[in-house]
Order: structure tokens, then sequence, then C-alpha cells
């Protein structure tokens, strides 16, 4: 009985060992989560051995990509206003600079090049026109002018063969007029030294030949070389002094002289603060073309302001001075 009971004892206490409760034998160590077999299928065999486990404070590769993701491989291209998003795993994005916006043309566009626009060209207002034959060269050389070269102390001179009194104004002097072109030696000195030794000696006989020098005078203009702009000029000036009425007489004909002044009063030198020598040697153009512009003014009459005014309106009145 007490074997028995012994033996029942140890069965009730092996069967109360058997029955007893799994949170009275010591706890289980809980596992990470294991992934299926299907998953691990293709994945190698890890090596036995110590298990070496991540530490808690570093970040997990995942979290990585995706910060590599959010910096690197969003970029913003200044196309349209549109935000281009990479996509995970390409490569880094390029530098705005280095990326051209793609649009989309239409069907049937021809893609137009650039072309350099040029701006209009120069209008050559103050460009020099080249020289035509004159008659008075072909005068000159043929020899129906009655004056020689002469070679004195103070230069070169005109000697007259006739005298200047007794030549027949209406046919010389235009023809010496028409050699105010002429840029080559002799003819240039001829031309100028024999005009002003005419309008020296001329007198009355000079009024009346004034319809004559329009076509020349308007012709030595229209060169727009400076050097015979400021001759024309100043044989203009000695035209209006050398006899009464000139002055008068040339008020109808502004409309063909004062057109080339116009775009010449203003060409001045500037010179800074140097000296300007061509005022003393009174060879500047915008100069010679004031003092000229005056003395029409003051021998042209009453309507010789209004008509200078209305072809050159930048002129200012030196009679209101």
């Amino acid at each position: 009985m007490a074997a028995a009971a012994a033996g029942g004892g140890g069965e009730r206490e092996g069967g109360a060992r058997a029955h007893a409760p799994a949170s009275a034998a010591p706890a289980a160590r809980e596992l990470p989560f294991q992934p299926s077999a299907r998953a691990t299928a293709g994945r190698p065999a890890r090596a036995a051995g110590p298990s070496r486990r991540r530490p808690t404070h570093a970040p997990r590769r995942g979290g990585r990509m995706v910060l590599w993701s959010v910096f690197c491989l969003l970029s913003v291209v200044d196309a349209g206003g549109e935000m281009v998003v990479e996509k995970a795993g390409s490569s880094p994005s390029k530098p705005v600079g280095d990326r051209s916006p793609q649009q989309q043309e239409p069907l049937g566009h021809v893609k137009k090049t650039k072309q350099q626009v040029r701006g209009p060209p120069l209008a050559g207002a103050f460009k020099e026109r080249p020289t035509k034959p004159t008659a008075f060269r072909k005068f000159y050389e043929r020899g129906d002018f009655p004056i020689a070269l002469e070679h004195d102390t103070k230069g070169n001179k005109i000697n007259w063969k006739v005298e200047i009194e007794k030549l027949d104004y209406h046919y010389y002097l235009p023809l010496f007029f028409d050699g105010l072109c002429e840029m080559t030696f002799p003819y240039d000195f001829f031309a100028r030294q024999g005009i002003h030794d005419m309008l020296e000696h001329g007198g009355n006989k000079i009024l009346p030949v004034i319809p004559e020098l329009i076509i020349p005078i308007k012709n030595a203009l229209s060169l727009r070389n400076r050097q015979v702009i400021c001759i024309t000029l100043k044989v203009l000036q000695h035209l209006v002094l050398s006899a009464d009425m000139v002055g008068e007489a040339l008020v109808p004909y502004y409309r063909q002289i004062l057109p080339v002044l116009n775009i010449f009063k203003n060409m001045n030198v500037n010179s800074g603060d140097g000296i300007d020598y061509s005022q003393q040697k009174r060879e500047n153009v915008g100069d010679l073309i004031q003092e000229t512009l005056e003395i029409f003014e003051r021998y042209g009459g009453e309507t010789a302001s209004i008509n200078i005014k209305y072809m050159i309106p930048t002129y200012e009145s030196c009679m209101l001075k």
C-alpha cells in the first residue's frame, strides 16, 4: 500500500508536473519575425556562426534609400514651372543648367533656326559722294580761260591776261563756280581764286548772274566733302557781301542751298580741353555754317529769317539778340 501510495504519489506528482500550467515553466525566448519558406526560397543560406545584431541607433538601409530618394532624386526643372520626379534607383540628377526642356512639337511643324537680327543700314547722310568731271577742267585743259599761274613771294596767284572788269560774267562766272567741286591742283586753285577775283571786281555784273550760280553751288554742297563745304561757304559769304541786293536775290533759292547745311550744322569738333585750330583757320564746318546763316539773315531782307527757320528749324535768329 505504501509502495502503491508512493507509486500513486509519484504518478500524481508526475501527472501534476505533466499537467502543470505553462506559466510555471521558465519563460521562453521571443524570436523576431521569421520570413516564410516561400520568401526565403531564393536566398542563399546564412553561414552558421554567432549572430551579429545590428545596433539600434544605426539607421537601416531602407531608411537611407528613402532619404537619398527624397534629397537626391527630386529635381525641379525650370521648364514651364513643372516638377519632374525621377524614379528611385536612377542616376543622380544633373544640374539645372545642363538640362534642356523637351517640348513636343506638333506634327508637320518645321523647326526654324535662330537668325541674328541686324539693324537697319546706315542712311549715309554724312557719306561723301564721288566727284564727276567738271566743265571747268574741260575748258581749262582746252585753254579757254585767259589765266595763267604766277608765283609770287606771298604764294601762288592768278595772272589774268585781260582786265577782269571786261570779262563776260554770264559766261565765265558759272564756269568758275562749277570748279568748286575740284579737289586736285591746279584746278581747285584756279577755280577758287578766280571766283574771289571776279567777285572783288564784279560790282553790278554779279546780281544778274545769280540764277546761273545755284546749280554749281548745289552740286558742290551735295558732295558732302568737309573741305569742299568749307570753301563753298566762304564763297557764299563773299558772294552776299560783294554787291547790293545779292542777299535778297538768294532767298528764293534757299530750298536748294540750305538742306545740306541743316545736316552739318551741329558738326563741331569735340576736343575737350584741347585747342581746336580749325576755328582760327576757319575750317570748322559748324562755325562756318552759323556765320553764313547769320549773313544770309542780315542781308536777306525781311523774309530771310522765316525762310531760314523753315529749312533749318534749329537756327536761332541773330537779329533778336
